[in-house]
């Protein structure tokens, strides 16, 4: 692969950990407002659920299910993305020292080939 292509790919796989990053992040966030819920919901003695636009009264361990079933879905897409995360900035970085180490060696080349001529 070419140098350039090598700088493309890396500039793609930079891009690709970004998104990774922004959708933890989201997934975090979301998961903050389950746990947030599940504890007011311990403490409830009447449990309400929004629906649309209108709040209604819910079964209260109708809905800690249905959040311990978001939370534990939530914990699993986080573990996922901090898979893909890891594998992601191994790829940048192997790429990384391939573009730098070809860098080096163009720039090696550049200097011998002026100091034959």
């Amino acid at each position: 692969m070419k140098p350039e292509e090598k700088l493309r790919q890396l500039q793609i796989l930079e891009q690709s950990l970004q998104q990774l990053l922004l959708q933890k992040q989201a997934f975090q966030s979301q998961l903050v407002e389950i746990e947030s819920a599940q504890h007011e919901l311990k403490e409830a003695d009447t449990a309400y659920k929004i629906v649309g636009n209108v709040m209604i009264k819910a079964e209260k361990a109708a809905l800690e299910k249905d959040l311990k079933e978001k939370n534990e879905m939530f914990n699993l897409r986080i573990k996922n993305i901090e898979k893909q995360e890891e594998a992601t900035k191994e790829k940048v970085k192997k790429l990384r020292q391939e573009v730098l180490e070809s860098l080096k060696k163009k720039e090696s080349e550049g200097r011998h080939g002026s100091q034959t001529s």
